[in-house]
Parts: structure tokens; sequence; C-alpha cells
């Protein structure tokens, strides 16, 4: 049996104790070979021992509270060498039940021991009275009624021997029996575990195919809705079918009727092919006119110019501004033209008084007045739109293929940079020549691409002070660093020329020149002169390099527009004193008077046609060459105040202009590849 199990013989013991009681021996005799000469009282003192040794070995066993308690069974003393059984769990259930009443019924009782019945001379029995003593002196009868006690303690011990040895016989077959039990009942166990997994998994089985079914079910539903559906569908198909077969018949009728159309409209769209390969021809031909009209526009447009001259000069007298005295009237006179008032003005007359011939007289001084003759006048009134109506033609020779050049030139304070730039605050009524030049550009530009022309733009703007040239779009860094940019040629046997550190900005808007200009105005070098409280103290060139390609027929064009902002040109006063603010003002008059000096003879040069012309004597005609010469148009605006106080410098000015005016420049040539 295995350890640490409770004796299945003791399982049975209880069962059976239930069911029968076992015979059990009155006797408190001692065990066999133990001493006789004790007392009956001392004999249960003496199994005393054997009781503790029986319940060590767990031989008494409790009962279940539902059934009453048996009788004890009478413990057999355990030998040396004998174990205990260990104890066995104890089993319920019908089997277990079954198996015990089955050994209950097998089980046969013990033989009856007939009481033996005491000797005669024996003392009375234990339950009676107790026997009369004898004298002391009848040792004879003691010993008689000693040895028939003995003699009935020995029988009594052959009995409770035998009834010990009927025990153990059956303690031994109901602990074979309990031992069969116990197989049976472990293999009964087995098997209901293995039954009661089994119902478990068929439990889970059973759940999974009941959740299966409603699943089942659930789709049975759906499928049945969906053929419901699919079937009202398929009612409406049919009527859709029959629905459309009818308009097929009808479209077929119809398209026996569109064939019939179709065989007369081949025969229209073959006669239409015929007249649309004409009208190629003839667009093709149209095209080749058109670009013949325009290479006859650009050469009238070219010779209109050189009608007009190319170098020409406008004079324009700038209004009275707030806080100027009102010059005399007489003092500056715009005889009309030659077809009455209607006529734009050419003429400009201009009076001046003699006063030192009256103080030597005594009598007033006599009136002088000086006669000048321009291509055209601008009186006070003129607007900025009148000024550039009368030059948009010749910018629109820039995208011709004509080198442009427009420049400002009078003294300070007589509103060059107004006509060039134009007035602050974003006014469009008083922007300058150069927006409006650009804003035309592009207009034209934009309707020329209509005839395959593809123009690019590129804008640069310097100016030249002190003979240095500075970039006036430089920002970060580089502004204000004069003196690193220089002119060079771009590149050998190239009569182009640029300038080395200046930027050059691909512009395409407005918008974008006007951020130009913007930059430009903070960084030109302006000083207050006694003509002016913010005179330009440098020229101001800004450049569009133009090229122009047609693709189509193989023809690129490109020349450059210079728009200049001369510096305000002063006589200098001999006896003025000088401090260190009115030097730096000595040296820049100095080299503005040079520049423009080097400027006249540079036209007078090119209006002699002399071998040898003199850009190289300054860096604004350096800068200009290529639009100075004879490949090129030149437009000189002069700029006079309107005042008496200015009239020396008005008229140094208006006569550099007329000896301007008087050179004739050789024709001009278009830059064409």
């Amino acid at each position: 049996m295995e350890p640490q199990q409770r004796s299945p013989l003791l399982e049975v013991r209880g069962n059976v104790e239930l069911k029968r009681p076992l015979v059990k021996a009155p006797s408190r005799l001692p065990l066999p070979g133990t001493r006789f000469k004790r007392r009956p009282d001392q004999m249960e003192d003496a199994l005393e021992p054997e009781k503790k040794r029986t319940r060590g070995l767990d031989t008494v066993t409790k009962m279940a509270t539902s059934h009453p308690r048996a009788p004890a069974l009478t413990a057999r003393p355990q030998t040396q060498g004998q174990t205990t059984a260990p104890k066995v769990p104890k089993k319920t259930g019908p089997r277990c039940s079954t198996a015990i009443a089955t050994v209950l019924k097998n089980q046969k009782p013990g033989p009856a021991v007939p009481a033996q019945k005491p000797a005669a001379a024996a003392p009375p029995l234990l339950g009676g009275k107790k026997p009369t003593k004898r004298p002391a002196w009848d040792l004879k009868g003691q010993l008689c009624d000693l040895n028939a006690q003995l003699q009935c303690f020995r029988e009594r011990t052959q009995t409770l021997n035998q009834e010990n040895q009927q025990l153990q016989d059956q303690l031994q077959e109901a602990q074979q029996q309990a031992r069969a039990l116990g197989a049976e009942c472990r293999t009964l166990e087995g098997e209901l575990a293995r039954v009661q997994a089994q119902a478990e998994q068929s439990q889970q089985e059973l759940g999974n195919l009941r959740a299966h079914v409603l699943e089942l079910e659930e789709q049975l539903g759906t499928q049945e809705g969906l053929v419901q559906e699919l079937q009202k569908e398929q009612l409406g198909l049919q009527e859709e079918r029959r629905g459309l077969a009818t308009r097929l018949e009808e479209q077929e009728r119809r398209l026996q009727a569109s064939e019939a159309a179709l065989s007369g409209s081949q025969a229209e769209v073959a006669s239409l092919r015929q007249e649309a390969a004409a009208q190629a021809a003839a667009l093709v031909e149209q095209g080749e006119r058109l670009h013949g009209l325009e290479m006859e526009r650009r050469r009238l447009h070219n010779q209109l110019q050189e009608l007009k001259g190319n170098i020409r000069v406008f004079c324009r007298v700038r209004p009275v501004l707030a806080g100027e005295p009102t010059p005399s009237p007489g003092f500056l006179l715009f005889p009309s033209g030659p077809g009455g008032p209607s006529d734009p003005p050419t003429r400009l007359s201009v009076s001046r008084s003699d006063d030192r011939r009256g103080t030597l007289s005594g009598a007033p001084a006599p009136t002088t007045r000086h006669d000048f003759s321009f291509d055209r006048v601008f009186p006070p009134g003129s607007g900025q739109d009148q000024v550039f109506e009368e030059i948009a033609m010749l910018v629109q020779s820039a995208l011709d293929g004509y080198p442009v050049c427009i420049f400002a030139y009078g003294q300070t304070g007589s509103g060059k940079t107004f006509t060039m730039e134009g007035g602050p605050g974003g006014d469009p009524q008083v922007e300058g020549l150069i927006p409006r030049a650009l804003r035309h550009l592009f207009s034209v530009a934009q309707e020329l691409g209509g005839q395959g022309w593809t123009y690019s733009f590129v804008a640069s703007y310097v100016e030249i002070y002190n003979e240095t040239v500075r970039d006036l779009l430089a920002t970060g860094t580089r502004k204000g660093q004069g003196g690193e940019c220089e002119i060079r040629r771009a590149g050998p046997g190239s009569e182009e020329l640029t300038v080395t550190n200046a930027r050059y900005v691909p512009v395409s808007c407005e918008k974008e020149v006007e951020a130009l200009l913007h930059v430009a105005r903070q960084n030109r070098a302006v000083a207050r002169t006694s003509q002016n409280e913010r005179s330009s103290r440098s020229h101001s060139v800004f450049q569009l390099q133009i090229s122009g390609e047609h693709a189509g027929r193989g023809l690129q064009c490109g020349a450059p527009l210079s728009l200049v902002d001369l510096a305000g040109s002063e006589r200098l006063d001999p006896g003025l004193a000088l401090g260190p603010g009115e030097r730096e003002r000595l040296r820049e008059t100095q080299a503005i008077n040079s520049s423009l000096s080097t400027l006249g003879l540079v036209i007078m040069a090119l209006s002699n046609k002399e071998s040898h012309v003199p850009y190289r004597n300054s860096k604004l005609t350096y800068l200009l060459q290529n639009s100075l010469g004879g490949s090129a148009k030149m437009l000189m605006f002069v700029n006079i105040s309107p005042l008496e106080e200015n009239v020396s410098e008005s008229l140094n000015s208006l006569r550099f202009a007329s000896k301007v005016n008087q050179c004739v420049i050789g024709t001009a040539q278009a830059n064409r590849k």
C-alpha cells in the first residue's frame, strides 16, 4: 500500500460497524505471558498501555456524524517489526457502498464461545457477591481458591486468544477486500475523471454546436432576406430589361437613320478637311505675312525714330513747390509750334535781366531773352503720363533689338529723380519713367508672345559716386561696400560690359521692379546742398538687359535699356569758405562736373565721328559705352527750375542740351542673330 494513505480496513471497519457489530471480548484480562498475581481491578490498569498503543496505530476510526458510533473493536497488540497500515482516504459514492455491502454479506459471524463454568472451589464470579473470606489458617483452601481462579483466568485467556485469532483472520480478509476495493475504486475514479473530461468536452462541443447553429440560423435569415431582395431586384431588372429592349429597338432605328446621315456627313467632312487644309495653308501664309509685317513695322518704327533723331533732347520744367516764390510773368515762355496751340511746344524762352548794367548806368537793367528749341518741351503742368507717352515708342525699340539710353540732366533740385523714379507714396499718377517703361515692356512682350516671341529681362541698378561704382541692390553684409564693383568685359572678344560683384536680378512683373527701386532708394548717396535739402550726389544707372527669341524661325535679339539719373550739376563758388563738410561736397561736385563734361565730350566725338571717343575718361561714359554709340538710340531730359534765382544754372543746362541736340549720330542697327 502506498505511504501516507489511510488503511482501507479502517474505512471498511467503519462501514461494517454501521451494519453489524463484531464479536467483542468483555474480558479485561492482560495479554498472554503477563503475570497473574493481579487483582481484577488491576487488569484494566495493565491493559492501558495496550490501549495507548492501539490509539497510536490509528486502529480506531471515527465515524461520520450522520451515523451512530459503533462499539470499538479490541485491538491486537502490535509486535516488533509490524508496521501500522497507512491511512486510506475515505471513499464515498454508490460503487463504494455496494462493495462494502458485499463484504458485510460475505462476512461470517464467528462461533459463539460458551461461557466456562467456574470450578467448585473457585471463588465467586465477578458479577456475583463477594465470596466469604477464608480464615487465615486455611492456607490450603486459599491455595485451592487461587488455583481455581487461575484456571478460570487461563480458560478466559484461551477464549480471548481464540477470539483474537478470529478477529485477526477477519481483519486480514477485510484488508484484502479493502485493497481490492481500493484498486477498483481508483480504477473507477480514473474512469470517472475520464468520463467527466469527456462530458466537459462534450458540453463544450455542444455549446460550440449551439453557437454554430445560432450563427447558421442567423446566416440563414440573412440569406433569406438577401434572396428576397435579389428576387425583388430580379423583378426590377426584368422590368428594366424589357424597357431597355424597347429602347434598343428605338436606338437601332435611330442608328439606321444616323448611319444614313453619317454617310452624308462623311462627304461633308471630307470637304471640310479640304477646306481646313486650305485654311491651314492660308494660316501659314498669313503667319509669314504677319512676320513680314512685324519686321516691316520694326523697320518703319526704327526709321521713324531715326527721322526724329537717334539722339533727341526733351526739356522739362518742374512746377513751383509750396514755399517757393512765384516767378515773375514772362520769365519762362513756351511759344506755340508751327501748327498753333494744338501742337506740342518745342521751344522755350528764358528772360534774364543784367543787374550789372543797370548798376553802372543808373538806368533799369535791360532784359535779355534766351530762346531754345528742342524735340519737345514740357511745361510745369505736364504730368508723368504725358512725358512717358512721348518716349513709349523709343522704349519699345529695345524689344526690337536696339540699345536705348534715356538720362535726365540738370542742376540739383530740378526734378531729375522725380522724372526717372517718380514720387514717394506709390501714387500711380506720379510714377516715374523706370516703372512705366518696364510695365510697357512687359505688356508688349506678352503681346508678341502670341507671334512666337519669348523675352527675358535681367535688371541691375548701380550708382557712380566719386568715380566709384556701387551696387544699389546690395543687401546684408555687402550693403554700402563701395569700391568693390568694377566694369569689365563679359568675355574675351565680347562687346558687352558687366559690373563685377553687382546683382543681376531677373524680373518678370511690376512688383519685382518696385521692390528693386525701394532697395535702391535706401542705398543711394544723398546730401544737403545750397540748392537742395536732399540732393543726389551720384549718377544712378538702371540697366535692363532684354533677350528675345523666336524658336519657330530661329531668330534672336538682345539689347540693353539704360535709364540714368545724373547727379545735380552746380558751379563752384571760388570765394566760399570750406569746412570739413564743404570740402567733401566740393570733391563730390568736382567729380560730378568732370563726369558730365566727359559725357558732353563723348557725345561731341560721336557727332563729329572722331576716331577716338573718350569713353574711359569717366566711369559713367565707360559703363554706357554700348548705349551711346552709333547703333544706339539716345534721349536726354534737361530738367530746369522755374525759379529766377536759379536762372544761371538753368541757362547752363539749356546751353549744354542745345549742343547735344545739334549732334547727329549714325544710323542705328539692331542687334539680331
